[in-house]
């Protein structure tokens, strides 16, 4: 088939690729020139594993290419997925829609046949008749066009796996008789035979799916970091406990991850503009759960920040404290409500001398927190510091020796933000070690 993927961000140029890998023949669409450029050279604008091999793979072999023209994309095809960005808005907890019915706005002029407008970017309940209304205004097709819904679930550094190997395929459409369908089963051939549970489902549950997975999601990791609070108040062990409830089948281990929270571009924002909509439809206290998991996810960055300072005898002024992580997780360059970059912030300014190092955000970082010092080097970057916090679980963190690295400080003092560290090992090293949940 021949289809577009309008918005080349983390979703829209990992969908892209993978669409090319399925055998598609693909146009990424983007207003970004500079993004353009760079994936029509073969690379990602931002790190996601392995999506820089696929897409120079696609776009040498001409099954994939990009442009900024609208006119061109739908001349080249009747199938077409938006994947932009619908971030928080400043200031509120509902999404930003203005890049999606941007996108739409300048979509529909060029539409002059049939076609079917697949959106996958993340939005409140009730947004697909906003935008088939916009369409059929615009378009010169008009009611010819058929609008689809297909959430995205993608984990940042599985997002391939995620997209060609997905746990599940929803597909919502506006009446159970869309022509719509037919389509994206045969775009969707490869996975769908590969036994992937496909749902079929209308408009408003499909808009719903990928908000309440994430909503569930932040829930679980929040409902194992309140626990944390009680294990360090009682001396109990969270990450045993984890393990003891995950074996129940019911409750499962993947997820329940005690640490210092999550962040990114997606739960926080999922679970806010969840909230938002809600209460929009005035069903807000439906929802008041997911205030709590906010304030509890955010309460973690208060307390590294506490175990921090009682390391440091009470004061952060002119203490040098090195901090191994700025993503939000591993395996990414993304820094969007990073915990560990807000927690360096934070003592930034409560007067520590702040160093953050990571393998592959530190551009990202300097952009977003220009007030803070920068290495390369984890090991260099710990040489005279007073403390050194562990926030994001980069595996070549945990491979570090701390023999070698005790060394380097006159006071060995670590943090484990995310419990990866291996705690006995780093204490025969020399170390004092303290870890969120943990005795």
């Amino acid at each position: 088939m021949k289809l577009t993927v309008i918005g080349c961000g983390y979703l829209g140029a990992t969908h892209a690729a993978c669409m090319a890998e399925l055998g598609h023949e693909v146009l990424g669409m983007d207003s970004d020139m500079d993004k353009v450029a760079i994936l029509n050279s073969g690379k990602a604008p931002f790190h996601e594993r392995d999506l820089d091999v696929m897409l120079a793979r696609h776009t040498a072999a001409g099954r994939l290419r990009f442009t900024a023209s609208y006119a061109e994309g739908a001349a080249f095809a009747d199938l077409h997925f938006i994947g932009v960005g619908t971030p928080q808005l400043p200031g509120e907890h509902a999404y930003d829609l203005s890049h999606l019915f941007t996108a739409v706005r300048r979509l529909a002029p060029w539409l002059k046949n049939p076609a079917v407008i697949t959106v996958k970017s993340t939005v409140p309940v009730g947004t697909a008749p906003r935008v088939r209304d916009l369409l059929h205004e615009f378009a010169p097709a008009g009611d010819a066009l058929e609008v689809a819904w297909n959430p995205e679930f993608l984990r940042e550094s599985f997002a391939i796996e995620d997209t060609l190997r997905p746990d599940r395929l929803v597909l919502g459409f506006e009446s159970e008789h869309s022509w719509a369908e037919a389509v994206l089963r045969q775009c969707f051939a490869k996975i769908i035979e590969a036994g992937t549970p496909t749902i079929v489902t209308d408009w408003a549950t499909a808009e719903l799916a990928k908000a309440s997975a994430n909503a569930f999601l932040a829930t679980k990791i929040s409902f194992i970091n309140a626990v944390a609070e009680v294990c360090e108040a009682s001396g109990a062990d969270v990450t045993t406990l984890a393990d003891i409830l995950g074996h129940d089948v019911r409750i499962g281990r993947r997820g329940m991850r005690p640490g210092l929270g999550f962040g990114g571009g997606c739960l926080p924002k999922d679970i806010r503009g969840f909230m938002a909509r809600a209460g929009e439809l005035g069903v807000d206290q439906a929802l008041t759960i997911l205030r709590e998991v906010d304030a509890i996810n955010n309460r973690r960055r208060e307390r590294m920040v506490d175990l921090a300072r009682a390391q440091l005898n009470g004061t952060f002024q002119g203490k040098r404290i090195t901090i191994w992580g700025a993503a939000f997780k591993p395996d990414t360059d993304d820094v969007r409500d990073s915990p560990a970059l807000a927690v360096a912030h934070r003592l930034h300014e409560l007067g520590a001398l702040v160093t953050v190092t990571d393998p592959q955000a530190l551009d990202n970082a300097r952009k977003q927190h220009p007030e803070l010092d920068y290495a390369d080097d984890p090991v260099a970057a710990v040489e005279n510091a007073d403390l050194l916090l562990h926030l994001t679980e980069w595996p070549q963190f945990s491979h570090i020796d701390p023999y070698r690295l005790a060394a380097r400080t006159p006071t060995p003092k670590v943090v484990d933000g995310r419990g990866t560290l291996n705690a006995k090992v780093w204490r025969d090293a020399g170390w004092t070690v303290r870890a969120l949940g943990r005795p």
